[in-house]
């Protein structure tokens, strides 16, 4: 049978990708998931509500510099929707076609679409770099990388299902060691620049996948890794320089790196497998903070395919990974990175190195930084096995399918997920005739206020609250802040209490702050109704 022609196996592999990334959206996400509007009869939980409140307010405001902050958030100074993880990129791009959206709309659950569509794509292009371009590889690594379980468990973190930032980060390596032309270097540029603005965590992990370059040149003597060098400094430089330009300098989070750390026997323990059910009855922890930010399940089928690279051509992988030995040391740190400096084996530390440096108080969730690494081993394992003669391409096919197979659970469990419409807590009807009549609203207690242990209290509710004032949107006082400009805002409440009420001023009271405040806000008896378990406080219908 005549072979395909390069044209045809790359369209036969793309509309492969892409077809089956289409499907699997389709067959996981509502589409009242993907485009929301105003007025829906469900409440959006934890991460994820916070990512569309903060999206909808800017949406809702006028362009501004920096350009992502929504003025209507935290007044007068505003909050930068970078710092609530509203995925900036998107935000922009909708904010430009908002006169065309739905009233209320934000496109956290577009994101998870473009992401699921994306990811096989992204991984078909990956592959093409290390120069196997054959449909039934292709095939095998698309089924593959939209089965890997660490992206598939992203869900309630819209941003950070951008694995495919990673994919295509690494294609880009794969090419720029072969020719690293100025061209492919501005493409990478543009790349790093874009994965920022999805998200700060996978912009650092496609820098330390594009400094890989120079470093493999260096390592095999190849002259042209100061060019190399140079591309990755107009890289790093351009991302510095968006940060600056975008508001991202002075950001500080929770801290505590090492909280959420990727566990040694992370990679190899079978939670939510498929092929090796009941195993395992949930994520491996050593640190008391459940080993969800650690969750990299490499998959039955990944796992199958590295132990028979390792029998079958342990001499061509040794080469394979001299040859790209800067890539390999490169994933060898953001594994260090991810384990942190408390080493988890199963449920006991064996290893805790003390205090980390300050800087690195900035990645409290450390696990993620395997991402790269699983990743790099699903298309190395891919591309060599498919060289084996007579039946590599087959056998790759083989690992594309039980990697497909073994990840059914953690599909089940997305689709559960953003199939879920829990009720509203607080009456969001009469809530949205009250914030339509509202011209600002003082929400309390405040974010910072409410005790860390009342997660599923005052912090659902204000979520809830939010969500509703986000869908005009109205000026809010509170915001669920992922990372401050300096340092954390302390607790002020009471002398906002103490504040009589204003003309169009909404003033909340959540059950937190409901005995100070009618004790001590003036006229809270007359001005203060229920609705529901909160108070609403109003001098008069505007």
């Amino acid at each position: 049978m005549r072979a395909l022609t390069p044209r045809v196996a790359s369209v036969l592999s793309y509309g492969f990708a892409l077809l089956l990334g289409a499907v699997l959206v389709a067959a996981t996400f509502p589409i009242d998931f993907l485009l929301p509007h105003a007025g829906i009869d469900w409440a959006p939980q934890g991460d994820a509500a916070q990512h569309a409140i903060a999206q909808r307010y800017f949406l809702g405001d006028d362009w501004r510099w920096p350009p992502l902050m929504a003025r209507n958030i935290l007044p007068p100074d505003g909050l930068n929707i970078a710092f609530s993880d509203g995925i900036p990129l998107l935000a922009l791009v909708l904010k430009l076609l908002r006169g065309t959206l739905p009233e209320g709309f934000h496109g956290i659950g577009l994101f998870y679409g473009i992401a699921w569509l994306a990811q096989p794509a992204a991984a078909v292009w990956c592959l093409r770099g290390t120069g196997e371009k054959r449909v039934l590889p292709a095939v095998a690594i698309a089924l593959a990388a939209a089965s890997m379980p660490a992206f598939i468990n992203r869900y309630g973190h819209a941003a950070l299902t951008g694995h495919f930032t990673l994919l295509i980060a690494l294609g880009f390596y794969l090419r720029l060691v072969r020719v690293p032309s100025p061209a492919l270097w501005a493409g990478a540029v543009v790349a790093a620049v874009a994965t920022l603005l999805v998200h700060p965590y996978l912009a650092a992990m496609v820098l330390a996948l594009l400094g890989a370059a120079p470093a493999t040149l260096l390592l095999r003597s190849d002259r042209r890794w100061m060019g190399a060098a140079t591309g990755f400094c107009a890289a790093a430089g351009a991302v510095l320089a968006t940060m600056a330009a975008f508001g991202y300098l002075g950001a500080r989070g929770d801290g505590g790196f090492g909280d959420f750390a990727l566990n040694l026997l992370s990679p190899f323990w079978p939670h939510r497998s498929g092929l090796l059910p009941g195993l395992v009855s949930g994520e491996i922890d050593a640190t008391g903070h459940g080993g969800w930010e650690g969750y990299n399940w490499l998959g039955a089928g990944l796992i199958a395919g590295m132990l028979a690279v390792v029998v079958l051509m342990p001499r061509e992988a040794a080469r394979v990974l001299r040859r790209h030995a800067g890539l390999a040391l490169v994933l060898f740190g953001l594994a260090l990175l991810a384990v942190s400096f408390r080493v988890g084996v199963g449920r006991l530390v064996v290893l805790d190195l003390g205090p980390a440096p300050g800087f690195l108080e900035q990645f409290r969730a450390s696990g993620r930084f395997f991402w790269p690494v699983g990743l790099a081993l699903l298309v190395g394992s891919v591309a060599l096995l498919a060289r084996v003669p007579r039946f590599g391409a087959a056998a790759v096919l083989v690992l594309g399918l039980l990697q497909f197979a073994d990840a059914a659970p953690n599909r089940a469990a997305i689709r559960d997920w953003a199939a879920a419409r829990t009720a509203w807590i607080v009456d969001a009807a009469a809530l949205r005739r009250l914030l339509a009549e509202a011209d600002r609203l003082t929400l309390l207690p405040t974010w910072t206020c409410i005790p860390a242990a009342d997660a599923f209290g005052d912090h659902a509710r204000q979520l809830q609250v939010l969500t509703l004032a986000a869908e005009r949107p109205v000026p809010v006082n509170s915001m669920y802040v992922a990372r401050w400009r300096g340092e954390r805002p302390p607790c002020a409440d009471s002398a906002t209490i103490a504040t009589p009420l204003e003309p169009g001023e909404l003033r909340i009271i959540l059950p937190g702050a409901r005995a100070e405040a009618l004790a001590r806000m003036p006229a809270a008896a007359t001005l203060c109704s229920p609705v529901g378990d909160i108070l609403a406080c109003r001098l008069s219908p505007r």
